[in-house]
């Protein structure tokens, strides 16, 4: 069961972000679930490291923590394949 709601929170994380970085038109289902993922592992990571403390509970904060994360990984990777051209 929680697989199911770590899959629709990163599919919700992803698209949120996704809509922030203004590439939703360029993102699919599969994408947003896999952006969300990692990008909340990424706003998670970097809450610790900049000594914010941790969020590791279903909450709005985390979810704000979690589309930051998602941002900066959607804009990394927006970065790194403009190079790439």
């Amino acid at each position: 069961m929680y697989i199911i709601l770590w899959l629709l929170f990163g599919a919700l994380v992803g698209w949120l972000a996704s809509l922030v970085m203004d590439k939703n038109r360029n993102m699919g289902l599969i994408a947003n679930i896999i952006v969300g993922l990692i990008g909340s592992a990424l706003g998670m990571w970097l809450m610790s490291v900049l000594g914010f403390g941790t969020v590791d509970a279903f909450s709005f904060t985390g979810l704000l923590v979690s589309v930051g994360g998602a941002a900066i990984l959607i804009a990394i990777i927006t970065a790194l394949s403009g190079r790439r051209r």
